[in-house]
């Protein structure tokens, strides 16, 4: 059975920084675009950013230029470095991806890990 696990959420002053991780188990042949989203105690999740196979990536205008995504397809991993946090960015975040395994095409989530920016 394939899962995406993430790790590297907690508790960080504004300004400060985090960096999640999001890793596949599971055996898989090959991952497609992954992506990372949030939600807010009574908001609907939103997309923070995604990255493609190719590498191309997008953004949420609100994070723009304090979050990068990246990924190691090695490591059947992605990342979110988020800098400059602020109170606004607290949620609960989600990886997303797809992958494609003995089973065919298919997509997950991870099960969210909190991030919380306060003093």
């Amino acid at each position: 059975q394939v899962q995406l696990v993430e790790s590297g959420g907690g508790l960080v002053q504004p300004g400060g920084s985090l960096r999640l991780s999001c890793v596949f188990s599971g055996r898989i042949y090959s991952i497609g675009d992954m992506g990372w989203y949030r939600q807010a105690p009574g908001k609907e999740r939103e997309l923070v950013a995604r990255i493609a196979r190719d590498g191309y990536t997008d953004y949420a205008d609100s994070v723009k230029g304090r979050f990068t995504i990246s990924r190691d397809d090695a490591k059947k991993s992605a990342y979110l470095q988020m800098n400059s946090l602020k109170p606004e960015d607290t949620a609960v975040y989600y990886c997303n991806g797809r992958y494609t395994s003995q089973y065919g095409a298919s997509s997950g989530w991870g099960q969210g890990t909190q991030v919380t920016v306060s003093s």
